[in-house]
């Protein structure tokens, strides 16, 4: 155990080991599908320091190269990262009590940083806030790290990087994967995978995307006022 001041980052490297062997691949996928796209290191350190949105970090990718609007950029990052919304909500009491620290917090509440810390059981010598904040750092000083090397490998290596992207979407599966095992309930997932296929048929590959998760959000919000009113519960996700 370190002692001292620096006990709490010490602690916090060890539970973030996961999430840093995880993100350094990740980002290093990211930086090379920008490094491909014409944009430099430079802009992997730059995104991965003001937007770090993970998945939405890859979609960038394909918007840049894209000439899409500005408008239906801002749409696409709010439905793609629309759920850190739901994850702010449970740790809006705790984030508030860390002052300074407060808006960097909710900044940088990935999937990842989100499942650590739900679970984390801080020691008694050690003061939670402190350890919360260095476990949201650290984490994104992995991805920015894995972004830029991604990047610098693809500036000074020449090699085939084409299929890279995908890892974004394995990611995704295994995810998936992972909730629906540890879940009871999946009514979740099935919405989503409904109304995928629905608007995939609907509007073509091109165009479900963002049709399909406003339709899915709606539905989870009815569900979630459903759950919440006084004479009324249904499980979602395994839980009441």
């Amino acid at each position: 155990m370190i002692k001292g001041k620096y006990k709490h980052i010490g602690f916090a490297f060890h539970m973030t080991i996961p999430v840093m062997l995880g993100y350094l691949f990740l980002g290093m996928a990211f930086g090379l599908m920008l490094q491909n796209a014409g944009y430099n290191f430079l802009w992997a350190f730059l995104s991965s320091v003001i937007i770090y949105a993970g998945s939405m970090q890859f979609v960038l990718v394909t918007l840049l190269t894209g000439g899409v609007s500005l408008i239906y950029a801002a749409l696409m990052t709010f439905f793609i990262n629309g759920r850190h919304i739901f994850y702010g909500i449970s740790f809006v009491e705790k984030f508030k009590k860390m002052g300074k620290a407060y808006p960097y917090m909710i900044f940088s509440l990935t999937d990842e940083t989100y499942s650590l810390l739900c679970s984390l059981q801080v020691p008694k010598d050690m003061e939670e806030k402190k350890v919360f904040f260095w476990i949201s750092f650290l984490d994104q000083c992995y991805w920015i790290t894995g972004s830029v090397l991604g990047a610098l490998a693809g500036q000074y290596i020449t090699f085939d990087s084409t299929g890279i992207d995908f890892c974004m979407t394995a990611l995704f599966v295994v995810i998936v994967v992972e909730q629906w095992q540890e879940k009871s309930a999946h009514i979740s997932a099935i919405i989503g995978a409904v109304s995928g296929i629905v608007f995939l048929l609907l509007f073509g590959a091109d165009r479900f995307i963002l049709p399909a998760l406003l339709c899915a959000m709606l539905v989870l919000l009815g569900i979630q006022r459903v759950e919440f009113a006084p004479d009324k519960q249904i499980e979602i996700d395994g839980e009441k």
